[in-house]
């Protein structure tokens, strides 16, 4: 049925997608109404199972399809060749910042699912979750130039420093948002925030 579904013209499978992403990211995934999914879509109800079975099969291809756009447009765009390891955060966030203007709807979903937990994932789905944290993680300590740094830390300590701070913010975020719509929450200032705090970062850690 999916195959079906990727015949579609391009328009129309965006406007059920962005519908999908939007609702599952609001609802979570028990609370997800399919009537609300087509309603916003603009299609019959019966179209919609016409291509997807039944609503976890359409969760499931959301999922494929969101870790294959975060692949494309955020972890394959990101510069392996960047050796400073703070400014490499930097890129990052921008990079980030870019695919989720493109389709903050994905971005979204996974916040949702990430923050609150309400759904198990098949193996073979927290398997290619678990490579592609791994891919970005690949990306994000190669090639680093450990003689920006203080000379009286060991740079691999430095390296983990950096990085249980940085994972400590995010963790920070994931409790300010959990229970709410990330489709209602103004990213900006946080993504401003987070540039100041890799200034400070540098300060503490850069010679």
């Amino acid at each position: 049925m999916i195959e079906k579904f990727l015949k579609l013209d391009s328009e129309k499978q965006q406007r059920i997608l962005d519908a999908a992403f939007k609702e599952f990211a609001d609802q979570g995934y028990e609370r997800a109404s399919t009537n609300t999914i087509v309603k916003e879509a603009g299609i019959g109800k019966g179209m919609l199972f016409y291509y997807f079975k039944s609503k976890k099969e359409l969760f499931n291809y959301l999922i494929d399809y969101g870790i294959n756009y975060l692949i494309d447009e955020y972890l394959n765009r990101i510069n392996e060749n960047q050796s400073d390891f703070i400014g490499k955060y930097r890129e990052v966030a921008k990079i980030k910042m870019k695919a989720y203007a493109k389709n903050p709807y994905i971005f979204n979903f996974f916040g949702t699912f990430y923050i609150n937990k309400d759904v198990e994932l098949s193996e073979e789905l927290q398997e290619r979750f678990t490579k592609l944290r791994d891919l970005g993680f690949s990306k994000l300590f190669k090639n680093i130039d450990t003689s920006l740094f203080r000379e009286d830390i060991d740079s691999d300590n430095i390296i983990k420093l950096i990085n249980y701070t940085i994972e400590g913010y995010e963790k920070h975020l994931i409790n300010d948002f959990k229970g709410q719509k990330l489709s209602s929450v103004k990213l900006d200032p946080y993504w401003d925030e987070f540039d100041d705090f890799l200034e400070l970062l540098k300060k503490i850690y850069y010679k």
